[in-house]
């Protein structure tokens, strides 16, 4: 399995999101080494909470998989997952996750706490930060970048 394919893939749908004034996160989901489910966030244009890349493409991998269960996958997504995505890969058993850029305000793959790899839960998942983080890192920093600009141009300063 290559890793940095598939976080290529989950950065090609992070730029869908941006190009709709999203969030630039995209997430792709591999079951034995084939594609089932690619996503990005929509929180903006749906106006809903749960609406990140890896929730959605969790949503999309059950239905193909028709399990709740998403045993022997691989979950990539180009920004370390909140407390709320994580929860839903320990409950869909997603064994293994891959992260390109690590969040520091948010991160519960290994930044702020660890709650894909703590064994107290009911499941656990190997956790592989850092794949082609600094290209997705970027698409983050350009992304708010452009956006303190553009809302700093709409204020007249």
């Amino acid at each position: 399995m290559d890793d940095q394919y598939y976080m290529e893939l989950a950065i090609m749908e992070a730029k869908k999101a941006g190009q709709l004034g999203e969030v630039p996160i995209g997430a792709v989901i591999v079951h034995e080494e084939q594609i089932i489910a690619a996503s990005f966030n929509l929180r903006e244009s749906l106006q809903t909470t749960a609406s990140h890349a890896e929730l959605i493409a969790i949503d999309k991998a059950n239905e193909v998989i028709g399990s709740w269960r998403l045993e022997n996958c691989t979950l990539y997504v180009t920004l370390e997952p909140c407390p709320m995505c994580a929860g839903a890969i320990i409950q869909s058993r997603i064994p293994r996750v891959v992260f390109g850029a690590y969040d520091p305000k948010a991160g519960c793959a290994g930044t702020l706490m660890n709650l894909l790899e703590d064994d107290r839960f009911n499941h656990v998942a190997e956790v592989r930060g850092g794949v082609l983080e600094e290209a997705c890192g970027q698409l983050l920093t350009e992304f708010f970048r452009n956006l303190r600009q553009q809302r700093k141009r709409n204020r007249g300063g």
